[in-house]
């Protein structure tokens, strides 16, 4: 038995998928590649919405042979003086029907800490199991973005002749690596297409739920896996949340002049951008993601109880 065979169990026989041709995998891993946990939020609403009614689990990926327990430790429930619950990581394949009921699969569930080559064989075995005709990833990354603009994403593929519309990026950037990237490139050693969507999120919003990007790649994935997937109760989501972060900066003039200060480094970019310019911060001194993300953590925390109006800025 191959490594990656023990790596993964894949059911044998899917009835579902009897006669289906061109299935598509969408995949998005928690960790590295999900400021805004945007793709997380887009997956929990591809599973809980839908025809797809939670869909069917076609394969396990071990993840006891992945996970590093120790620097991304899974929650426990404490009850009074015992152990009660224990969240224990999934790393799945899903079997979903969009709107329409066409039939997709869905990977996810945490990034593999360890293994990565592995783990690309043992993804390689799913997608020849189910003869996947399109591999499909979205991701998103902290960028000095300000929340008032257009999501931006990066589209990148394995084969060219995916590529549409010119990629905002020139010369070559070296970046810190992610299983989902590695997976990529394999694929595209392997003779198997991929492509993938990354969300450009607001640096001062990547540690919160931030629906307007997931949103926005799940828009690019309906497009890309031909599928139609109803995004109504995920758009009512964003519009709430930037209704909450307007009501924040009303309150806030530091951080709103910060946002400003953002647009305008956003729209002189957006103008030089046909003379090779990126989306990229200039070395300015604003506050850090981080800063600007606890205070509004600290707001958001403040709604779920009494309105008091303006939240403080000490953590």
């Amino acid at each position: 038995m191959s490594n990656s065979a023990r790596l993964v169990h894949i059911v044998d026989d899917v009835p579902e998928l009897d006669g289906v041709t061109d299935l598509r995998l969408v995949i998005a891993l928690d960790g590295f590649l999900d400021a805004g946990n945007a793709g997380a939020v887009a997956c929990a609403h591809l599973v809980e919405s839908g025809a797809s009614g939670g869909g069917v689990v076609v394969a396990t990926f071990d993840v006891d042979e992945l996970h590093d327990y120790r620097a991304r430790r899974p929650p426990m429930s404490f009850v009074r003086d015992h152990y009660e619950a224990y969240d224990a990581p999934r790393l799945v394949v899903r079997l979903l029907r969009d709107a329409g009921g066409t039939p997709y699969l869905l990977l996810h569930g945490p990034e593999p800490d360890i293994r990565w080559e592995a783990f690309c064989r043992a993804v390689r075995d799913v997608i020849v199991r189910f003869d996947v005709s399109l591999v499909i990833g979205i991701g998103a990354v902290p960028m000095a973005v300000p929340h008032t603009r257009p999501i931006a994403i990066t589209h990148h593929a394995n084969n060219p002749d995916l590529l549409t519309g010119t990629s905002p990026w020139r010369g070559e950037l070296r970046i810190p690596g992610s299983a989902q990237a590695l997976l990529e490139v394999r694929l595209g050693e392997w003779g198997h297409d991929a492509q993938g969507f990354v969300a450009h999120v607001p640096h001062y919003l990547a540690q919160l739920d931030y629906p307007r990007a997931s949103l926005a790649l799940l828009e690019h994935v309906e497009l890309a896996a031909r599928l139609t997937i109803d995004l109504g109760d995920l758009r009512l989501l964003a519009e709430e949340r930037e209704g909450e972060i307007a009501r924040y900066l009303a309150s806030n003039e530091e951080v709103a002049g910060v946002v400003a200060a953002l647009e305008q480094q956003y729209d002189t970019f957006a103008r030089a951008e046909e003379e090779g310019s990126s989306l990229l911060a200039a070395d300015e001194p604003l506050p850090t993601g981080e800063d600007l993300g606890r205070q509004f953590e600290q707001f958001l925390a403040g709604l779920e109880g009494p309105d008091e109006g303006t939240t403080g800025g000490g953590a």
